[in-house]
């Protein structure tokens, strides 16, 4: 992908993909799945997994798999709550975009709410 990914944009994919396991999944599957939408390293999720486990956005536990411990992530509440704002701030960054591409007038898109820079961290 040409465009840069930044630190709010991959905690709101990570969020998704964990959100759709209530009972949580495990750091390689998370890997997998976010591959499925962006390149990424093991190595680059494991700072965003931890960074959103400090924030209380998941929960960790471990649970034996074929005789090896296997790290568990789950959504909190805050991670919900979090994880709600994230999509409804997409939604409205995402709509100025295709407004651009579509040809759409900058006052049209104006009367929009939603922040403009909740995803351009770099």
């Amino acid at each position: 992908m040409v465009f840069n990914t930044g630190a709010a944009l991959l905690d709101a994919i990570v969020l998704a993909i964990v959100s759709r396991e209530p009972e949580g999944t495990y750091g390689y599957k998370i890997t997998q799945e976010v591959r499925q939408v962006i390149e990424l390293s093991e190595s680059t999720l494991y700072p965003v997994l931890r960074r959103l486990q400090k924030d209380d956005c998941l929960e960790v536990y471990d649970m034996e798999c074929s005789g090896r411990n296997r790290r568990y992530y789950k959504v909190t509440s805050s991670g919900w709550a979090q994880l709600r704002l994230y999509e409804s701030e997409w939604r409205a960054y995402a709509d100025k975009i295709s407004g651009l591409f579509e040809g759409r007038s900058l006052v049209e898109m104006s009367g929009k709410s939603g922040s403009d820079d909740s995803f351009t961290e770099g």
